[in-house]
């Protein structure tokens, strides 16, 4: 039986390498900020972006040389955040191939791993879709 989309205001689609420049960071406040205004928020992680909600990130980044004292949060643990914020609002997907392909087994439970045909649904569940990164 075909997994139930539910209907949201935006899908934002994440695909390539997240850390190649700023587009996750700006990707995930314009997330946070579409939230707190109320709307519903898709993520779809996709190639090297499924290592984003990864749990063997842990909590913290390494510690930054430049400012030793300051706990950095993980992407694990700003995804978490947000998903436990609005648990009614924000649907976190990633793409099951690119995830098995890149050996990401072990997401945070709220991320449900689909395949990529199932995109399409995704995409016909929302209103708005914007893509960063590249195919």
């Amino acid at each position: 039986m075909a997994r139930r989309i539910p209907k949201t205001d935006v899908l934002v689609t994440l695909m390539g390498a997240p850390h190649a420049s700023d587009q996750v960071t700006s990707a995930l406040r314009l997330t946070q900020a579409l939230l707190e205004r109320g709307a519903g928020v898709q993520v779809w992680t996709c190639g090297y972006a499924t290592l984003l909600t990864q749990r063997a990130l842990g909590e913290d980044k390494p510690r930054n040389l430049a400012d030793w004292n300051t706990d950095y949060p993980s992407m694990a643990r700003v995804a978490t955040g947000m998903l436990e914020a609005f648990p009614d609002q924000l649907y976190w997907y990633g793409c099951r191939f690119c995830s098995d392909d890149r050996g990401a087994h072990d997401h945070l439970p709220q991320v449900v791993l689909r395949p990529p045909a199932g995109y399409a649904a995704n995409v016909a569940a929302a209103r708005r879709v914007i893509k960063i990164g590249v195919i």
